[in-house]
């Protein structure tokens, strides 16, 4: 069967779409084949990275390791998300599907088939409120907050119809240089929170404009010599080691080697 990974975050601008893009093409480009869902049925920013991809390597006259998106149609229901994802299975070794940035029946559904799930997080209290309530006057965590309730309730359906647990990391993206108490105090917050509700912390993704200059060609970090660009600048660099530290994170049932 394939590994189906989910992301998802209720909130949306965590960096959901940028990391399924970069994480599918990653896998594609080691020589798996990647099934795509966006489950965003208005915005469908996954969706329309890979139709930018698909444009620009027509025009391009380029070939280059591509996701399979699957498209949902407006008013699917949950039998229809599992026939999207069982015609996916059949060609695909992983799946990656998009969730939306709010609560919806799709979403739930999806990260119920999750064996991977990650949650991208600006490196904020305001994101970090998603997972847990804090008391304001001690900083200690309260609770956990909606989004991690969705996710214990996927938990326990899988367990009860005997699947094997979701690895569910949470992704620190837009990490900056400065406000580094900022930082240092989401960080210990997040530490605590993982080991009383079972999450992964990964670095992610830093705030570069690259990624916003990728978006409307469809290209991903591992593309850019592919496509003409012998010298890379040191932040496109540091990118790519940062996309690279990623996927090693994941822990994946992939095969070892470079993209």
């Amino acid at each position: 069967m394939a590994h189906i990974i989910v992301v998802g975050n209720e909130k949306g601008g965590s960096g959901k779409s940028t990391t399924c893009m970069h994480v599918a093409t990653a896998l594609a480009r080691l020589g798996q084949r990647v099934g795509a869902l966006d489950l965003d049925l208005r915005q469908r920013s996954f969706a329309r990275y890979l139709e930018n991809r698909r444009a620009y390597l027509a025009q391009a006259g380029l070939t280059l390791p591509t996701p399979e998106m699957h498209d949902l149609a407006e008013g699917d229901g949950d039998a229809r998300l599992a026939q999207a994802v069982e015609a996916l299975d059949a060609t695909s070794d992983f799946i990656v599907i998009d969730c939306p940035g709010s609560h919806t029946r799709l979403s739930q559904l999806a990260h119920t088939m999750a064996d991977t799930l990650i949650t991208p997080l600006n490196d904020s209290f305001v994101d970090f409120d998603l997972l847990a309530r804090v008391d304001p006057a001690t900083g200690k965590i309260k609770g956990p907050s909606i989004y991690a309730e969705m996710v214990w309730g996927a938990r326990q359906l899988r367990a009860q119809e005997g699947l094997k647990p979701i690895d569910w990391i949470v992704v620190r993206n837009r990490l900056g240089a400065q406000q580094m108490h900022n930082k240092k105090k989401v960080g210990a917050a997040l530490e605590e929170l993982s080991r009383r509700i079972g999450f992964r912390v990964l670095p992610g993704f830093s705030e570069r404009v690259i990624f916003r200059e990728l978006f409307p060609r469809g290209l991903t970090l591992l593309d850019l010599k592919d496509t003409g660009v012998d010298q890379l600048s040191l932040s496109n660099v540091a990118a790519r080691q940062e996309l690279r530290d990623l996927m090693a994170g994941l822990r994946l049932p992939i095969p070892t080697g470079g993209f």
